[in-house]
């Protein structure tokens, strides 16, 4: 019998693991679905993301940052692409997403003409000021404004030499776009004014016409499946400092959502102890790197003295100060943060193959633990 319950509980901490991956899996596949339209700005996949995340937080027992509510409300400009996207070159149709992109910031058009050629890649139709670009890889984005021109991105190699065009493009500048971050909070058991902060961006591209969509599963349905299992570990063990959880929208258009909790912040900002923002961690073949190691080398130096004493990751790499996630405007704000990311494995990025059955979790085990090793260090 004492063997069996000395098995048992050296088996525990791996089987809570294992369980948390599949539940990772589980929120992974249903950011990444259909239903929820890449996360964006049509079809309302969006909001049905954030209803999903906020019901999440709310069935883990977190508390609302505020008191009162999980969701901190805001609104910023968004062209969007609700229904048209026919392309033909050369009298031949082309299919979204996977032959060529709207660039974000085109206007909506309807034309045929013949195109003229500029260089090896570029084609233009002047007269309807349109923008044709030969790519070797289709990556599309966000745009908060309206260009006086289309412009079109189409995969090489084509068969022939563009020479004549067809589209029918539609496009929606929506000035005001209602969108939220999602904020909850487990209270800590001795220092609950200090707070360790994990944080990660759920919104993504969204839907470029009625039949495509980027579904984003590394991109960054994997953050936000890896903080709300974190997030359902705190609640059931709560830790000595407070553990506060954000799910930023908006990052894909430029940081918007993070940009507006660091000026209107539901906590104090100068009693976050740590900050650390999700964002692609998928894969991990090759370890993690992690931006801002060279703006907080204790903490960088602790994380690698957490992994060197227990191998979970084969390396971590340090980046440099750098504003291309959720976690700048925090550093900007004086709060110590780092922003970690997985390498190897998967290349999609901001494309339609960016797919949850493409996603390894590979790290996965390893780097949750690291992750509850290193809070742990953090708060001591």
């Amino acid at each position: 019998m004492k063997k069996c319950l000395v098995i048992l509980c050296l088996l525990s901490p791996l089987a809570a693991l294992s369980q948390d991956i599949q539940l990772t899996r589980t929120i992974l596949d249903t950011l990444t679905s259909k239903t929820m339209w890449g996360r964006g700005y049509t079809n309302n996949g969006l909001e049905k993301a954030a209803e999903y995340i906020n019901a999440k937080f709310e069935s883990y027992g977190l508390s609302p940052m505020d008191g009162k509510t999980y969701k901190q409300h805001f609104s910023f400009p968004v062209n969007t692409f609700p229904g048209k996207m026919e392309l033909k070159i050369n009298g031949q149709a082309l299919v979204p997403g996977k032959e060529f992109i709207v660039m974000p910031e085109s206007v909506g058009k309807i034309a045929h003409g013949k195109l003229i050629q500029k260089d090896s890649s570029v084609f233009i139709s002047a007269t309807d000021r349109i923008v044709l670009i030969l790519k070797d890889k289709l990556t599309w984005s966000v745009s908060k404004h309206v260009a006086d021109y289309t412009g079109i991105e189409v995969i090489k190699p084509m068969a022939k030499k563009p020479e004549t065009i067809d589209v029918n493009i539609e496009n929606q500048l929506v000035p005001d776009f209602k969108a939220v971050n999602l904020c909850g909070i487990v209270k800590g058991t001795l220092q609950p004014d200090s707070f360790l902060v994990l944080t990660a961006h759920y919104d993504h591209l969204g839907g470029m016409g009625s039949s495509t969509y980027f579904p984003g599963a590394n991109d960054n349905a994997s953050g936000v499946s890896f903080l709300l299992s974190m997030a359902k570990y705190y609640a059931a063990n709560p830790a000595p400092y407070s553990m506060a959880f954000i799910c930023f929208s908006a990052e894909e258009a430029g940081l918007v959502g993070s940009k507006h909790f660091t000026e209107q912040p539901l906590l104090d900002l100068s009693k976050i102890r740590f900050l650390i923002n999700l964002d692609m961690v998928g894969t991990g073949e090759t370890g993690i790197t992690v931006v801002n190691a060279t703006e907080y080398p204790k903490e960088f130096d602790l994380l690698n003295q957490v992994n060197n004493a227990h191998n979970y990751l084969v390396r971590i790499s340090p980046r440099g100060k750098a504003a291309n996630s959720d976690h700048f405007h925090f550093t900007e704000k004086g709060v110590p943060s780092f922003f970690i990311y997985t390498t190897g494995g998967v290349k999609a990025y901001h494309d339609v193959y960016d797919q949850p059955e493409h996603l390894p979790f590979t790290e996965y085990n390893d780097l949750f633990s690291l992750f509850l090793d290193f809070n742990d260090k953090l708060m001591k």
